[in-house]
């Protein structure tokens, strides 16, 4: 006999669930067919639902989530749960299965639901349905994994604006982690040619694997101007996150502002601007000192932004064990904090000092 509760992968199972189940959500693994007029297929997509499938609405608080990768911070889950009310909690990804699901819902608790959905091309991600799951999410997680597909499938979708609802009119918490931090930013490394050393950056910051995107997806409070980045200090990031900075304020003449995350660390940014680090690590406050411009930022020309040694400053902040008031940033103003140490960052002909 067949264990319906267990994975199903049998087409035939799937077939029925579309003919006869239509209006039911599913259960873990199962696919979803929207249909169109015609009768034809669509698009279809997979979701992961465990909890009560029943929508329900919670008194939400709106706030962000930067985490850096690798082991996800309990805290910064947690924080996202509080600020959710117990509502329905929403993971994003373009790839994977459900694995954050009993993660959440079972190992953390006070949610309603928890459903991970898999948008992974844009005709999935043009279906309203998809958008309407988002709108009713009292919290949305964006896993790991390849932040291109992310801009490619997602962007100037009915995702992104549901992604856009939600941050600023619905008030609800947003997170992501590794690639899912990379697109919270309001400027933000889409990686859409590959990925970029520090060394490379440096090297040449017009390196056709610097793809920023500039204000054209996720609109984030706090983080105007500002571009983040991963796995910071593990993967040796600072340079090009310093390179990417030169680039934004040599294209587009912005207050070039970055936040580098490490892993198993997260930045959360209450909605009041107060940004709080929690978890194992570090994160690193970065803003080009004193209005200062690059000396040398050209194509395939090593990148010189000195200025007598402090192009930029940087607030590097030791992550507290949990959520307080002994490691924060002022994201309103980004000149006061605690727990954190005053550094200056620049290069010189392609050699960074920090």
């Amino acid at each position: 006999m067949l264990n319906f509760n267990k994975k199903i992968t049998s087409y035939f199972f799937a077939f029925a669930l579309l003919i006869g189940c239509q209006n039911q959500e599913v259960q873990p693994t199962q696919e979803n067919t929207t249909e169109k007029a015609n009768g034809r297929a669509e698009a279809t997509y997979t979701s992961y639902m465990t909890g009560d499938a029943s929508d329900v609405t919670t008194t939400t608080t709106g706030g962000t989530v930067l985490m850096g990768g690798s082991t996800d911070v309990d805290e910064a889950i947690r924080w996202m749960i509080q600020k959710s009310g117990g509502g329905d909690f929403v993971v994003l990804r373009a790839s994977g299965a459900d694995g954050y699901n009993p993660y959440i819902y079972s190992e953390l608790g006070g949610v309603n639901s928890v459903e991970t959905i898999l948008i992974t091309s844009r005709t999935i991600a043009q279906d309203a349905s998809v958008a309407q799951k988002i709108r009713n999410a009292e919290a949305v997680f964006i896993a790991g994994g390849d932040q291109a597909n992310y801009v490619n499938f997602w962007k100037d979708t009915p995702v992104e604006d549901a992604l856009n609802y939600l941050i600023n009119t619905k008030k609800v918490p947003l997170g992501g982690t590794s690639a899912g931090c990379a697109i919270m930013s309001n400027q933000y490394y889409s990686a859409l040619s590959g990925s970029i050393t520090s060394v490379n950056a440096l090297k040449n910051p017009y390196d056709r694997t610097i793809t920023i995107g500039n204000n054209d997806f996720l609109n984030n409070p706090y983080l105007a101007n500002t571009i983040s980045d991963q796995h910071f200090t593990q993967r040796d990031r600072q340079g090009r996150l310093f390179a990417f900075m030169a680039r934004m304020t040599k294209d587009w003449a912005l207050n070039a502002k970055g936040i580098g995350v490490d892993e198993m660390t997260a930045v959360l940014i209450e909605a009041n601007g107060t940004a709080k680090v929690v978890g194992t690590n570090k994160a690193y406050f970065m803003q080009r000192n004193n209005n200062s411009t690059p000396e040398q930022c050209v194509s395939k020309r090593t990148l010189t932004w000195n200025r007598s040694g402090q192009a930029v400053r940087v607030y590097e902040v030791q992550a507290s064990a949990t959520v307080g008031t002994s490691a924060t940033f002022d994201l309103t103003n980004w000149t006061t904090g605690a727990g954190g140490t005053w550094k200056f960052m620049s290069s010189n002909n392609g050699v960074l000092t920090y």
